[in-house]
Order: C-alpha cells, then sequence, then structure tokens
C-alpha cells in the first residue's frame, strides 16, 4: 500500500472511531428513556460516501467538484432550487483556470428557475436526477432580443432567458447518466395558445457566443419552446439525447444549430411538435445584417417523430447562410417531412452544399420538400429584392413506405433552385396518395434511379449524388474518461 492510501486509511478508520464513540456516547445518556418508553434506540452511522463513484465520456475532465446540496440544494419537487444552482456555479467558476470544475445534481427532483452556466464547467445529472423548471414568470429573467432575428420569435420585444443558460463561455458541458431536465412547459403553452405571453416563450438550454459545447446522454421532456439552441457558437457535440414533447404542441423543435460552426449532432431520439432539428441562422434583414453563417454541420443517427413537421429542417431563418450540411444515416417514423428547406423571398444568403446519404422513412407526407414562399417575416421591413440561392442540393440512398408526396419542391420564379440531385431512391406511396407524386416549380437539377419517376424538371441521368469523403474538424474530437470521486463526509 502506498503512503498516500496508508494516510486516507487511517484517517478513515479515525473517523469511523470518532462516529462509534459519539453514537455510544448518545445511547448512554437516552438509555434511561429507552427503558421507560421501552423502544429501542438507534444511532445512525452517517453514510460514508455522499454519492457512488462513476465514470462518463467528456470533452474534457475536472479537477473539482461539488455536489448541489452542499449548497443548499433540497430535491423534494417543491423547495426552489435557484439560489443553490447559482450560488454552486459562482462558487466554482473561480476554478475555471485550475482545471475547471463539476457540478453533480443527485437523484431528487430539483425544482428551479433560470440560471447561468460558467466556464470550463461540467454539469452532471445522475440517474434519476430531474431539474425541474419553475412555472412562473418571475424566476425566468427577461433578455433583449437575438440581434440576427431583431425581434422575440413569437413577440415582437424581447424573450424570457432559457432554463440553463450561458453566453460568451469555453468549454461548457451538460451531460448525464441519463438524468432528466423537465421545463414543465403545459403552463407556458396554454398561456401561448390563448396569447396571454408578452414576449417570447423561454427554450430549455441556449449557449450564446461560445465555444466547446457538449450536451449529451440525458433526457428532456416539454420543454416550453425550443428545446436545445447553440447560437453564435462553435465546436459543438450534441449525442444521446433523448428529446420528448407533445406532437400537438407548436415550435417545440429539439435541437437548433443557429448561426453556429462546426456542429456534431449524432444519436438523438426526437418526439416534437415541430422540427426534430432546424438548422438556422438568423430572419430577413436582422440576419443579413449579423451575416454568420451556420456551417460544417453534421447530423447522423437521428430517429425522429414529429407528423406535423420535420426531421431536419433548413431554415425558415437562413438569412446569415446554411453550407456544408451533412445528414447520414437518419430514421423518420409518422413525420410530415424529411429533410426540408423553408426560405422566401427577404430571406436573401444562401442554402448550398448540402449533403444526405441514408434515410429510413415510414408514413410521411412529403420525402422531398422544398419552398421559396415560406413567409413569415419579423417585420415589414424585408427587402423584397434579397433573394435567397438555394443551390447544390444532394440526396441519395432512401427508402420511403406509406408516403401522400413524394416531392414538392418550389423554388422562386425569377429565383430558381439549382444543382439538386436525387438518386437511389425507393418511394412507396400509401393509399391515400396524391394523383401526382410529383410537383415541381422553378427548379433544375438530376435524378437517377428514382421510383415513382420525378418531375421532368429533374433530368434523368446516370449519377450517383456525391456525399463528401473528408472528415469535418469536429470528428476529430477524441472523449476522454471522467471521474467524479466522493469526498468522505
Amino acid at each position: 500500500m502506498s503512503l498516500k492510501s496508508k494516510s486516507r486509511a487511517q484517517r478513515l478508520r479515525a473517523k469511523l472511531n470518532q462516529i462509534y464513540h459519539y453514537c455510544f456516547v448518545q445511547v448512554i445518556r437516552v438509555i434511561s428513556v429507552v427503558v421507560i418508553l421501552g423502544t429501542l434506540a438507534e444511532c445512525r452511522i452517517p453514510s460514508i460516501s455522499k454519492l457512488n463513484n462513476f465514470d462518463y465520456p467528456a470533452i474534457n475532465c475536472r479537477k473539482h467538484s461539488a455536489v448541489l446540496t452542499d449548497f443548499g440544494g433540497v430535491g423534494d419537487g417543491k423547495t426552489l432550487n435557484t439560489k443553490a444552482f447559482n450560488s454552486a456555479i459562482t462558487n466554482l467558476s473561480q476554478y475555471a483556470n485550475d482545471g475547471g470544475a463539476q457540478l453533480i445534481v443527485p437523484p431528487g427532483k430539483w425544482l428551479t428557475g433560470s440560471f447561468n452556466l460558467t466556464s470550463h464547467f461540467t454539469l452532471f445529472l445522475q440517474k434519476d436526477a430531474v431539474i425541474l423548471a419553475s412555472q412562473y414568470e418571475s424566476d425566468w429573467p427577461q433578455l433583449p432580443a437575438l440581434p440576427s432575428y431583431g425581434r422575440g420569435r413569437e413577440k415582437p420585444g424581447g424573450r424570457f432567458s432559457s432554463l440553463i443558460f450561458g453566453t460568451n463561455l469555453i468549454d461548457v458541458i451538460i451531460t448525464g447518466n441519463n438524468g432528466t431536465i423537465d421545463g414543465q412547459g403545459s403552463t407556458w403553452w396554454d398561456k401561448f395558445q390563448k396569447k396571454q405571453l408578452k414576449i417570447t416563450r423561454p427554450y430549455m438550454i441556449e449557449i450564446m457566443y461560445s465555444d466547446q459545447i457538449q450536451i449529451s446522454n440525458l433526457t428532456l421532456v416539454n420543454s416550453p419552446s425550443w428545446f436545445v439552441h447553440p447560437v453564435y457558437s462553435s465546436n459543438i457535440i450534441i449525442n444521446g439525447l433523448t428529446i420528448l414533447a407533445p406532437v400537438d404542441v407548436p415550435n417545440t423543435d429539439g435541437i437548433d444549430p443557429d448561426s453556429s460552426t462546426n456542429v456534431l449532432i449524432e444519436d438523438n431520439y426526437i418526439v416534437s411538435g415541430d422540427d426534430c432539428i432546424a438548422i438556422k441562422s438568423g430572419w430577413d434583414e436582422y440576419g443579413i445584417k449579423v451575416g454568420k453563417p451556420s456551417q460544417n454541420i453534421i447530423v447522423r443517427r437521428l430517429t425522429c417523430i414529429s407528423p406535423k413537421s420535420a426531421l431536419v429542417a433548413l431554415g425558415s431563418e437562413m438569412s446569415g447562410g446554411i453550407q456544408d450540411v451533412r445528414i447520414e444515416d437518419v430514421t423518420a417514423i409518422n413525420t410530415e417531412s424529411a429533410v426540408r428547406i423553408k426560405s422566401a423571398v427577404g430571406r436573401g444568403a444562401f442554402v448550398k452544399d448540402i449533403f444526405v446519404k441514408g434515410m429510413d422513412l415510414n408514413t410521411l407526407k412529403y420525402v422531398f420538400w422544398m419552398t421559396g414562399s415560406y413567409g413569415d417575416h419579423p417585420d415589414n421591413g424585408f427587402d423584397p429584392n434579397a433573394l435567397p440561392k438555394i443551390s447544390g442540393i444532394n440526396y441519395r440512398d432512401v427508402t420511403a413506405k406509406n408516403v401522400t408526396i413524394a416531392g414538392k419542391v418550389e423554388g422562386i420564379s425569377n429565383d430558381p433552385f439549382t444543382g439538386i440531385c436525387v438518386s437511389n431512391v425507393t418511394i412507396e406511396m400509401s393509399a391515400h396518395k396524391k394523383k401526382l407524386p410529383w410537383n415541381c416549380t422553378d427548379i433544375s437539377g438530376v435524378t437517377s434511379n428514382v421510383v415513382p419517376k420525378p418531375c421532368e424538371l429533374l433530368k434523368e441521368k446516370e449519377i450517383e449524388c456525391p456525399f463528401p469523403r473528408d472528415k469535418l474538424p469536429i470528428e476529430n474530437v477524441q472523449f476522454k474518461t471522467c471521474n467524479f470521486q466522493s469526498s468522505v463526509f
């Protein structure tokens, strides 16, 4: 045994001796009461470790650790823990330049309002830990509108802060052993539908102007609006999430990378009332002015259920541009559309170099759906001459069953969508199929080995649509095995 191990063992034995001595003294003091009452007095020895040790994968490990209960957290589902979260994170922020810190959320139900993260920090939710979002508006601070949107997405003016928020951070990890974050969104949904909200609903997780982000191995349920929203950020990995929302609640998007670069989204399961994934980059003149594209994005091994929306949407807010998106090995079940492109006059910018390979689809309204008339504008200040450029859109290796419409592909009359390629696609139409499986206007491109036969604007050509073979930098990130070692007492 090493000297370090011997020292630790000696300290532990000394501590246990103190505990047994304490218990013995207490028993002697109350023995007369025990005799009188005819009951057995029990002296409980505290558990040597409050939490079990565990390992977990992360982009970076931390030197320092704390548990939410160290800062007064109460996991009864009723006590508000906003102060405990803020106190813990403020305290742990002092270790940012000394190996970073991790905050452990143990099993329990931890009610809280919005709180902010810090750099070089890990928020870890243990199995059976549930973060519950407060349903009171007063527990959610208000924020100004995003610069690339010019107003709240749902209402003019500002918006509520997300439940878990961070800005101008480096090296942030939100992960767990499949712990749960519950947005308790029903109150917000009801207010939204009754038009009782004055500003835009909060998201569940939003990270702004940040770099090196990991969000993984969690269950996220019932967000008031969008679930995960990295915006103006880079080097992001989002994996192993289960995201669940009622399919009839609008704007509960699963994962929305927005004006962000180098993003890897993989191995996620999403049930949503809106797009499972929506890639965005700003809204009309505001997005054009900020000019920050979403680019170098990978989506793979995604399963989506969304009867009213898309497996993956590009847009509709795309006024900073969207480029080099790679979507591979994805599944949609009972979903309105697969990979959908949404744009409009006034958006400007571009959607280009989009590559889709390997879609398994079952029960969809549309397999291919692109539109240049998604005319939702923030205000009347948009430029009618700001036309989006949609080009280099590639789909290959697709199987689909029980489909109503194979393709609805509609560009803009003086701004056609170009460079569309579709190859190796088999679509089985449903009993309720439309008379014409394809409807195409203002587009150009090629197809190969596609059933049913596409529209004439997509010319038949013996071709395999391209899919990049190079790796993006985000794919080279290596996860480390990190750990939590519980302290004694």
